[in-house]
Protein backbone atom coordinates (compact mmCIF):
# COMPACT_ATOMS: atom_id res chain seq x y z
CA UNK A 1 0.00 0.00 0.00
CA UNK A 2 1.37 3.55 -1.12
CA UNK A 3 1.84 6.15 1.69
CA UNK A 4 -0.86 8.20 0.42
CA UNK A 5 -3.15 5.56 0.50
CA UNK A 6 -1.90 4.71 4.42
CA UNK A 7 -2.87 8.43 5.23
CA UNK A 8 -6.00 8.48 3.39
CA UNK A 9 -7.18 5.22 4.60
CA UNK A 10 -7.69 7.03 8.17
CA UNK A 11 -9.38 9.52 7.18
CA UNK A 12 -12.27 7.59 4.73
CA UNK A 13 -12.17 4.00 5.15
CA UNK A 14 -11.05 3.30 8.39
CA UNK A 15 -11.75 6.15 10.72
CA UNK A 16 -11.10 5.45 13.98
CA UNK A 17 -14.29 7.28 15.77
CA UNK A 18 -16.90 6.95 13.10
CA UNK A 19 -16.02 3.36 11.72
CA UNK A 20 -13.81 1.28 13.92
CA UNK A 21 -15.27 3.15 17.03
CA UNK A 22 -12.31 3.65 18.77
CA UNK A 23 -11.76 6.73 21.40
CA UNK A 24 -15.00 6.94 22.39
CA UNK A 25 -14.06 8.58 25.84
CA UNK A 26 -12.67 11.97 24.92
CA UNK A 27 -14.89 12.05 21.74
CA UNK A 28 -18.05 12.33 24.23
CA UNK A 29 -16.44 14.59 26.34
CA UNK A 30 -14.16 17.00 24.70
CA UNK A 31 -16.50 18.15 21.56
CA UNK A 32 -18.25 20.82 23.77
CA UNK A 33 -16.36 23.70 21.48
CA UNK A 34 -14.31 23.27 18.13
CA UNK A 35 -11.06 24.48 19.87
CA UNK A 36 -11.33 21.76 22.25
CA UNK A 37 -12.34 19.27 19.69
CA UNK A 38 -8.91 20.86 17.60
CA UNK A 39 -6.87 20.97 20.30
CA UNK A 40 -7.35 17.08 21.87
CA UNK A 41 -7.02 15.81 17.57
CA UNK A 42 -4.43 17.78 16.83
CA UNK A 43 -2.49 16.42 20.24
CA UNK A 44 -3.17 12.89 19.53
CA UNK A 45 -2.14 13.32 15.91
CA UNK A 46 1.76 14.26 16.86
CA UNK A 47 1.74 11.40 19.66
CA UNK A 48 0.29 8.91 17.33
CA UNK A 49 2.79 9.99 14.78
CA UNK A 50 5.78 10.36 16.95
CA UNK A 51 5.10 7.18 18.42
CA UNK A 52 4.43 4.67 15.94
CA UNK A 53 7.94 6.54 14.30
CA UNK A 54 9.66 5.28 17.11
CA UNK A 55 8.22 1.46 18.05
CA UNK A 56 8.82 0.62 14.46
CA UNK A 57 12.08 1.98 15.20
CA UNK A 58 12.91 -0.49 17.92
CA UNK A 59 10.47 -3.04 17.79
CA UNK A 60 13.01 -5.91 16.45
CA UNK A 61 14.29 -5.09 20.49
CA UNK A 62 11.05 -5.18 22.38
CA UNK A 63 10.59 -8.58 23.99
CA UNK A 64 7.46 -9.71 23.47
CA UNK A 65 6.37 -10.22 27.02
CA UNK A 66 6.64 -6.59 27.13
CA UNK A 67 5.94 -5.52 24.28
CA UNK A 68 2.40 -3.33 25.75
CA UNK A 69 4.14 -2.34 28.65
CA UNK A 70 7.34 -0.71 26.64
CA UNK A 71 4.24 0.18 24.01
CA UNK A 72 3.08 2.54 26.88
CA UNK A 73 6.13 3.98 28.06
CA UNK A 74 7.03 5.18 24.70
CA UNK A 75 3.92 6.36 24.49
CA UNK A 76 3.43 8.11 28.17
CA UNK A 77 6.52 9.89 27.02
CA UNK A 78 5.83 11.63 23.69
CA UNK A 79 2.21 12.78 25.96
CA UNK A 80 3.91 14.39 28.45
CA UNK A 81 6.25 16.35 26.10
CA UNK A 82 2.58 17.54 23.96
CA UNK A 83 1.10 17.95 27.51
CA UNK A 84 4.23 20.38 29.10
CA UNK A 85 4.10 22.31 25.42
CA UNK A 86 0.33 22.81 26.08
CA UNK A 87 0.81 24.21 29.54
CA UNK A 88 3.94 26.69 28.06
CA UNK A 89 2.39 28.17 25.06
CA UNK A 90 -1.66 27.37 25.07
CA UNK A 91 -2.69 27.32 28.74
CA UNK A 92 -6.53 27.61 27.86
CA UNK A 93 -6.71 24.93 25.45
CA UNK A 94 -4.58 22.98 28.17
CA UNK A 95 -6.89 23.92 31.05
CA UNK A 96 -9.90 23.41 28.98
CA UNK A 97 -8.98 19.90 28.12
CA UNK A 98 -8.07 18.99 31.48
CA UNK A 99 -7.43 15.12 32.10
CA UNK A 100 -8.35 13.81 29.23
CA UNK A 101 -4.51 14.82 27.56
CA UNK A 102 -3.00 12.78 30.51
CA UNK A 103 -5.17 9.59 29.07
CA UNK A 104 -3.65 9.99 25.61
CA UNK A 105 -1.31 7.19 27.31
CA UNK A 106 -4.06 4.63 27.00
CA UNK A 107 -6.30 6.00 24.67
CA UNK A 108 -6.86 3.05 22.52
CA UNK A 109 -6.67 4.53 18.82
CA UNK A 110 -2.88 5.05 19.98
CA UNK A 111 -2.16 1.29 21.27
CA UNK A 112 -4.13 -0.49 18.73
CA UNK A 113 -1.63 1.48 15.58
CA UNK A 114 1.10 0.67 17.69
CA UNK A 115 0.74 -3.10 18.74
CA UNK A 116 -1.64 -4.03 15.09
CA UNK A 117 1.03 -1.44 12.94
CA UNK A 118 3.44 0.31 13.98
CA UNK A 119 5.06 -2.91 15.43
CA UNK A 120 4.81 -4.73 12.20
CA UNK A 121 5.53 -2.33 9.80
CA UNK A 122 8.49 0.29 8.55
CA UNK A 123 8.84 3.87 9.74
CA UNK A 124 7.92 5.26 6.78
CA UNK A 125 4.67 3.63 6.48
CA UNK A 126 3.82 3.60 10.22
CA UNK A 127 4.40 7.34 9.99
CA UNK A 128 1.74 7.80 7.45
CA UNK A 129 -0.63 5.44 9.08
CA UNK A 130 -0.39 7.73 12.08
CA UNK A 131 -0.64 10.68 10.26
CA UNK A 132 -3.97 9.33 8.75
CA UNK A 133 -5.05 7.73 12.12
CA UNK A 134 -4.65 11.44 13.59
CA UNK A 135 -6.20 13.33 10.78
CA UNK A 136 -8.89 10.88 10.69
CA UNK A 137 -9.83 11.38 14.48
CA UNK A 138 -9.01 15.03 14.16
CA UNK A 139 -11.77 15.30 11.82
CA UNK A 140 -14.46 13.58 13.23
CA UNK A 141 -13.79 15.63 16.37
CA UNK A 142 -14.23 18.69 14.52
CA UNK A 143 -17.35 17.38 12.83
CA UNK A 144 -18.80 16.59 16.00
CA UNK A 145 -17.75 19.69 17.79
CA UNK A 146 -19.23 21.74 15.16
CA UNK A 147 -22.47 20.72 15.23
CA UNK A 148 -23.08 20.83 19.24
CA UNK A 149 -21.16 23.90 19.48
CA UNK A 150 -23.26 26.27 16.96
CA UNK A 151 -26.57 24.05 17.50
CA UNK A 152 -25.85 23.80 21.10
CA UNK A 153 -23.99 27.14 22.56
CA UNK A 154 -25.11 29.23 19.22
CA UNK A 155 -21.24 29.81 18.42
CA UNK A 156 -18.20 28.88 16.21
CA UNK A 157 -14.97 28.83 17.81
CA UNK A 158 -16.48 31.44 20.35
CA UNK A 159 -17.92 33.86 18.40
CA UNK A 160 -21.63 34.20 17.64
CA UNK A 161 -23.02 33.26 14.40
CA UNK A 162 -26.75 33.52 15.18
CA UNK A 163 -28.52 37.13 16.54
CA UNK A 164 -30.16 37.51 19.73
CA UNK A 165 -33.23 35.53 19.23
CA UNK A 166 -31.48 32.59 18.59
CA UNK A 167 -32.08 29.68 21.03
CA UNK A 168 -30.03 27.09 21.57
CA UNK A 169 -30.46 23.50 22.02
CA UNK A 170 -28.67 23.39 25.21
CA UNK A 171 -28.81 19.68 25.49
CA UNK A 172 -26.37 19.06 22.77
CA UNK A 173 -23.48 20.69 24.14
CA UNK A 174 -24.68 18.14 27.20
CA UNK A 175 -23.37 14.62 27.55
CA UNK A 176 -26.62 12.87 26.03
CA UNK A 177 -25.87 15.63 23.19
CA UNK A 178 -22.81 14.25 22.15
CA UNK A 179 -24.36 10.61 22.17
CA UNK A 180 -27.44 11.93 19.83
CA UNK A 181 -24.96 13.89 17.39
CA UNK A 182 -22.34 10.55 17.63
CA UNK A 183 -25.05 8.15 16.77
CA UNK A 184 -26.69 10.11 13.81
CA UNK A 185 -23.12 10.99 12.05
CA UNK A 186 -22.47 7.04 12.30
CA UNK A 187 -26.00 6.46 10.85
CA UNK A 188 -25.95 8.74 8.19
CA UNK A 189 -22.30 7.52 7.04
CA UNK A 190 -23.73 3.70 7.85
CA UNK A 191 -26.46 4.82 5.32
CA UNK A 192 -23.90 6.31 2.56
CA UNK A 193 -21.75 3.76 3.05
CA UNK A 194 -24.36 1.05 2.20
CA UNK A 195 -25.92 2.84 -1.06
CA UNK A 196 -22.60 3.21 -2.33
CA UNK A 197 -22.03 -0.14 -2.05
CA UNK A 198 -25.25 -0.70 -3.70
CA UNK A 199 -24.75 0.76 -6.30
CA UNK A 200 -21.73 -0.50 -6.98
CA UNK A 201 -22.98 -3.98 -7.01
CA UNK A 202 -25.48 -3.22 -9.46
Amino acid sequence: MSIRKEITKGIFKESPIFVQLLGMCPTLAVTTSVVNGLGMGLSATVVLVASNMAISLIRNFIPNKIRIASYIVVIAGFVSMIEMLLKAYLPAVSKSLGLFIPLIVVNCIILARAEAFASQNTVGKSAADGLGMGLGFTLALVIISTIREILGNGTFLGMPVFGSNFQPATMLILPPGAFMVLGLLIGLINLISSKKKGGNAE
